[in-house]
């Protein structure tokens, strides 16, 4: 008989550890199951600073609300590198400018 152990069974296992034991697991897998995988921010998001942002990632890459986004282009702070319909888009580039003149 061939038992696969399930995504649910290995959480019921954990949860029957005794902590410092979990803490152990934790430890491991942090240490090794990812090691091969270390991937730097270019590599993994390094696409996206080609792609236009809408208003609200625009925003929530700022850190700010849509209300306060919207702010900051009626006063001229920040300008929409383009517009589709009715949505304002952002140039990624811009908005990292933008944030570290805040900072």
């Amino acid at each position: 008989m061939n038992h696969e152990l399930t995504a649910q069974d290995l959480f019921s296992e954990l949860k029957r550890m005794p902590a410092t034991e979990r803490v152990k697991f934790f430890s491991l897998l942090s240490l090794n199951a990812f090691r091969d995988d270390d991937f730097s921010h270019e590599q993994v998001f390094g696409h996206l600073a080609r792609e236009p942002l809408s208003a609200w990632e625009a925003a929530e890459y700022l850190e700010v609300s849509l209300p306060t986004l919207r702010r900051h282009v009626q006063a001229g702070k920040l300008q929409p590198s383009h517009t589709v319909g009715r949505n304002q888009m952002f140039s990624a580039s811009d908005l990292r400018a933008y944030k570290r003149t805040r900072k």
